[in-house]
């Protein structure tokens, strides 16, 4: 019975992921980047440089910044969630090789592998029903 509740309510769950990732997203990981200005986009486009990218780190800082500010409110909203997935793992693939580069401790290069691992998901599963990609893909048909 119970296994069955949980296997009707899978689209709960993710909205639940949903909100958990684009809330962190918005406040932990984008809020300061976001509105950290010039210097913090030019620091953190820095970190191309892991991947063979090293021009336009003001640039690259920007796109990461935006990536993960916003990324975190279309997640919450469930708007172009596979899209916004998928510029959301390609940054977190730059932050695990930015950590791998840097001979990081192994705990700071698996977070966004762990979190990059989300957001292929999400591209495959898509923002469920509880989602403004639901309600558009609904009135299409």
């Amino acid at each position: 019975m119970l296994k069955t509740f949980f296997e009707t309510k899978k689209d709960i769950g993710l909205l639940i992921l949903r909100i958990g990732i684009g809330t962190g997203f918005i406040f932990i990981h984008g809020w300061n980047k976001m509105f950290g200005g010039p210097e913090t986009w030019t620091r953190l486009g820095g970190a191309m440089s892991s991947l063979g990218v090293t021009f336009a780190p003001l640039f690259w800082g920007f796109m990461a910044a935006i990536t993960e500010f916003a990324g975190g409110i279309l997640l919450i909203l469930g708007l172009f969630t596979r899209t916004t997935s998928a510029f959301m793992a390609f940054t977190m693939l730059v932050a695990a090789a930015r950590h791998l580069t840097n001979l990081d401790p192994w705990n700071r290069v698996f977070y966004p592998l762990e979190l990059l691992s989300v957001f292929i998901a999400l591209i495959f599963i898509g923002a469920g029903k509880y989602s403004i990609d639901a309600i558009i893909e609904k009135r299409k048909k």
